[in-house]
C-alpha cells in the first residue's frame, strides 16, 4: 500500500512539473510575441511569469533582460543577465550585455572581468584598455592601447586615450604625437584641440598653442574667461601683442579688480622688454592700491631698464618699505647684475 501511495505522489509531482513547464513555455512564447510588437512592458510581465513557473529558464532571463534594457530599466536588465550567467556561465549573450552595462555604470573592474570572458565582443580589447585607463592603471592601459592603435590606425578614441595616458604619466612629449594622430582622424573634437593647446602652452610652444586654441574655438568650445586668458597670453608670447592684449583687456573688463591678472600681463610685457607697456599695468595696480609694493617694485625695475636707474632704485627702495618681503628679490637682482 505504501509503494502505491509513493508512486501516486511521483505521478502527481511529475504531472505538476510538466504542467509548470508547459505554462513557462506558453508565457515565454507570449513574451516573444509582445517583444516583437515592441510592447516591452507587457513582454516583461510574460517573461516574469515564465520565470515564475521555471526559475531555471535561462532564455527567459535573457529576453527579460533585453526588454528591460529597451525600457532603460538597466538595473532590472542587469539582474536578469546576472541570473542567466549564474545558470549558464558560458552564455555569450549574458556576458556581452554585462560587459556593456558594467562599462556604462563605470564599474570598470567588473567590465574588465566580463570582457575577458567574452568571445563574441568585438570591442572587448578596447573596453579593457579604456577601463584600465579609467581605473588609473596607466601601465596596463598603455600596453593595450599601443596594440589597439597598431591594429587599427583609424581608431581615434584609442589614440586619444593613449595621449591622455601619457599625459597622466607626466610624459607630455609622448602624448603630443597621439593627440595629433587622434585629431587627424577626428578634427572636429574641440576638447581634444583645447587639451593639446594646453600642452603646447605648458611646453612653451606658443605658436602651436595659439593654433590649437583657435581650432578648439572654431569647433565650438565655450570661450570662458580661462580659455581667453590662455589664448591671450599665448598670443603675447608669440609676439602678437595686439590680439593678445585685446583679449586680456576683455577679461579685465569682465573681472575688474583682478590684480593677479594685471600683474601677469605686466610681467609678460616686462619679459619681452616692453617696459612702457609693463608700466601701464603697474600704474593700473597702484591706482587700485597705492600701497601695492609689488607693483611699485616692478615699475622701479622698468625705469632702471629704461636707463633711469636712480629713479627706479628709489621706487624699489620705497616698495621694500611697503613690502619687506621684496628685499630678497632685490638682493637676487643685484647678484644677477641688474
Amino acid at each position: 500500500m505504501k509503494n502505491v501511495f509513493t508512486l501516486a505522489l511521483i505521478l502527481v509531482s511529475g504531472t505538476a512539473f510538466a504542467h509548470s513547464l508547459d505554462s513557462s513555455f506558453y508565457f515565454f512564447e507570449k513574451g516573444i510575441e509582445e517583444k516583437t510588437a515592441r510592447r516591452y512592458l507587457v513582454a516583461s510581465n510574460h517573461f516574469e511569469n515564465a520565470i515564475h513557473h521555471n526559475p531555471s529558464y535561462t532564455a527567459a532571463y535573457i529576453e527579460n533582460g533585453l526588454v528591460n534594457k529597451e525600457m532603460r530599466r538597466t538595473d532590472a536588465a542587469k539582474q536578469n543577465f546576472l541570473k542567466a550567467f549564474e545558470l549558464d556561465n558560458s552564455n555569450e549573450v549574458a556576458i556581452k550585455e554585462l560587459v556593456e552595462l558594467y562599462y556604462s555604470y563605470r564599474q570598470f573592474q567588473n567590465a574588465i572581468n566580463f570582457a575577458q570572458k567574452c568571445k563574441t565582443c568585438s570591442d572587448a580589447d578596447r573596453i579593457i584598455a579604456q577601463s584600465y585607463y579609467e581605473l588609473e592603471d596607466y601601465g596596463k592601459a598603455e600596453k593595450l592601447l599601443l596594440n589597439l592603435v597598431a591594429k587599427d590606425p583609424a581608431d581615434a578614441v584609442s589614440a586619444y586615450t593613449l595621449a591622455r595616458t601619457y599625459l597622466e604619466m607626466g610624459q607630455e612629449g609622448k602624448s603630443i604625437p597621439f593627440y595629433v594622430k587622434a585629431l587627424q582622424l577626428d578634427n572636429t573634437n574641440s576638447k581634444w584641440h583645447f587639451e593639446l593647446g594646453l600642452i603646447y602652452y605648458n611646453t612653451d610652444n606658443y605658436k602651436n598653442a595659439v593654433a590649437s586654441f583657435n581650432k578648439a574655438a572654431e569647433h565650438g568650445i565655450i570661450r570662458t574667461n580661462d580659455f581667453n586668458e590662455n589664448l591671450g597670453f599665448a598670443y603675447l608670447y608669440t609676439g602678437d601683442y595686439e590680439n593678445g592684449e585685446n583679449l586680456l583687456k576683455e577679461i579685465i573688463a569682465r573681472k575688474p579688480g583682478d590684480k593677479e591678472l594685471l600683474r601677469d600681463i605686466g610681467q609678460a610685457f616686462y619679459d619681452r622688454k616692453m617696459y612702457d607697456k609693463c608700466l601701464a599695468y603697474c600704474q593700473m595696480l597702484m591706482e587700485m592700491d597705492m600701497k601695492d609694493g609689488k607693483a611699485l617694485y616692478q615699475a622701479g625695475l622698468c625705469f632702471q631698464k629704461k636707463g633711469e636707474k636712480e629713479k627706479g632704485q628709489m621706487m624699489c627702495d620705497k616698495a621694500i618699505e611697503l613690502d619687506p618681503s621684496l628685499a630678497g628679490k632685490r638682493h637676487k637682482k643685484e647678484i644677477m647684475g641688474l
